[in-house]
């Protein structure tokens, strides 16, 4: 996920959401050990020790802690939740003449 789309879904989703994709991301990593999206001196399972651990649905988190969250988990949000990609037009190939001499 990247930082500015984990911007955007940080300033709607709700704790509720953000259990959900803890849960699936709990389920889903099998390699603890990846680099960490949010911190490159970090692996997934410390960034999982600082933002999932001790989770609590109660507490009202702030925006930035909200994307970090999400920018490092957030390829298991639910797919509602993602911002849709757009995709690019295809460019048609440009008119071409041989020169003439």
């Amino acid at each position: 996920m990247n930082k500015r789309d984990a911007k955007e879904i940080a300033k709607t989703i709700t704790n509720e959401q953000l259990a959900q994709m803890f849960d699936a991301a709990k389920n889903g990593i099998a390699n603890w050990t990846k680099v960490s999206a949010c911190n490159k001196g970090l692996s997934k399972g410390v960034a999982w020790n600082i933002l999932a651990k001790n989770f609590d649905l109660e507490y009202n988190y702030h925006r930035i802690a909200k994307t970090n969250m999400v920018r490092e988990f957030g390829d298991y949000l639910p797919e509602e939740l993602k911002i849709a990609k757009v995709s690019k037009p295809k460019q048609e190939p440009p008119v071409h003449h041989d020169p003439e001499f």
